[in-house]
C-alpha cells in the first residue's frame, strides 16, 4: 500500500508516523507513507494556503490551487495507481472498523488535511472520493484525524502485527466489544485473575470470553448489538 498525506503542517504527521507499528510497517516495506508540505505547492513568497471567504463571514478558507497542484504531482509520480482521495472533515461519514476494513484493500490512499474554516468546495467536488469524520467534534486540523485512520488501516495489513489474531479479535472486529484481558501477576492488590483463565481448558476459556464480550457490549454499547442484529436479519430480495 502507498499512502500520501497533504498538509500545511507536515511535522505534525512525521512525529506520529515515525513511531511504533507505523514505523515498523514502513521499515518492513509493507506500506510506503509520504508527507507532502502543502506550502511547497504555492506560488507566492508568503507561501499562502488560505484566503478570505467569498460572501464574507468568519474564518479563512484553504485555497484550491495548492491542493490541486499537490494531488496532480502525486498522481503524475505514480501513474500506475488508482488513488482513493480522502478528505478528513467533520461533515464526512462517521468512521468505523468496517470502513477501515474496506480501506485496507486500496493500493493507494491520498489524505487531504483541512485547516481553518474549511477548504474551497471545488476541491471536494473535483478531487475527493470520500469524506471521513472520526467523530462529532471539531479539531484544529485534519492531521490527527488522518493519523487515526491511517493507524487503524495499516495495522490490518498482512504481516504488520506479529500475531494477526490480535487484529482479528479486536473490539469492533465482529461488531462487539472485546472481552477483558489479564496478564501477570496472578494476584495484584488483592485482585485475582479469573480462575477459568488459569484452568488451561480452552473450550471453557473461549466460552467465558464469548460471554464476557456479549455482556460488555450489552452494557456499554447496546447499539452495536442492535446494528448487528439488524444486518443479520436483512434479506436481499
Amino acid at each position: 500500500m502507498r499512502i500520501d498525506i497533504v498538509t500545511p503542517f507536515p511535522e505534525m504527521m512525521k512525529a506520529i508516523l515515525g513511531e511504533s507499528i507505523l514505523r515498523r510497517a514502513q521499515e518492513k516495506g509493507i506500506v510506503v507513507i509520504e508527507v507532502w508540505d502543502l506550502r511547497g505547492f504555492t506560488t507566492d513568497k508568503h507561501k499562502t494556503v488560505d484566503d478570505y471567504p467569498y460572501g464574507g463571514g468568519a474564518g479563512m478558507i484553504m485555497k484550491p490551487e495548492p491542493i490541486f497542484r499537490a494531488v496532480d504531482r502525486i498522481v503524475k509520480e505514480h501513474p500506475d495507481t488508482d488513488p482513493k482521495i480522502v478528505f478528513m472533515t467533520p461533515q464526512g461519514e462517521r468512521y468505523s472498523q468496517e470502513k477501515a476494513q474496506r480501506l485496507k484493500d486500496e493500493n493507494h490512499l491520498i489524505f487531504l488535511c483541512g485547516h481553518y474554516r474549511g477548504v474551497d468546495e471545488r476541491v471536494v467536488e473535483r478531487l475527493v472520493n470520500e469524506e471521513i469524520s472520526i467523530g462529532d467534534y471539531i479539531l484544529t486540523g485534519g492531521e490527527l484525524a488522518a493519523a487515526v485512520v491511517i493507524d487503524s488501516v495499516v495495522r490490518l495489513l498482512p504481516n504488520v502485527l506479529g500475531d494477526f489474531n490480535s487484529a482479528e479479535g479486536d473490539t469492533f472486529s465482529d461488531g462487539r466489544l472485546d472481552y477483558p484481558h489479564y496478564t501477570r501477576p496472578e494476584i495484584f492488590r488483592g485482585m485475582r485473575v479469573p480462575d477459568v483463565l488459569l484452568s488451561g481448558h480452552h473450550e471453557r476459556i473461549e466460552a467465558w470470553r464469548e460471554k464476557q464480550s456479549l455482556e460488555r457490549t450489552r452494557k456499554r454499547r447496546p447499539d452495536l448489538l442492535e446494528e448487528r442484529h439488524s444486518k443479520s436479519s436483512t434479506k436481499i430480495v
